[in-house]
């Protein structure tokens, strides 16, 4: 599956989570991510060449993030940013975290 063309859709909860096998099987689609042991999160750390970099890039991923409507948790410094998905409404993954975290990826081939 390929998230390219794919839009974040509404997820308010009232769903179940993808389960770690169904979310195993979206992986080979956002290289450089890592699922969590229960499967119920991915993050992927990115490396910068400085602050500003990694600043650029939070903030571009907060604009993506907001069109969206689909937020990341982010921790960032001096020449990194940490990202983590999950749909805090369902406590777990959806499909939605895995087409931010494609668009996230290609953020980075852009810049």
């Amino acid at each position: 599956m390929t998230f390219s063309g794919k839009k974040c859709v509404p997820c308010e909860g009232g769903l179940l989570p993808l389960t770690k096998n169904e979310a195993e099987s979206f992986m080979e689609d956002i290289p450089g991510w890592d699922l969590s042991s229960d499967g119920d999160k991915i993050s992927r750390r990115f490396e910068f060449n400085n602050f500003v970099a990694s600043l650029d890039f939070v903030n571009s991923l907060g604009s993506l993030a907001e069109e969206e409507g689909h937020h990341p948790d982010i921790s960032f410094g001096y020449g990194y940013a940490r990202v983590e998905f999950i749909t805090h409404a369902i406590n777990g993954l959806h499909e939605n975290d895995f087409i931010m975290a494609f668009k996230t990826n290609m953020l980075v081939k852009e810049g």
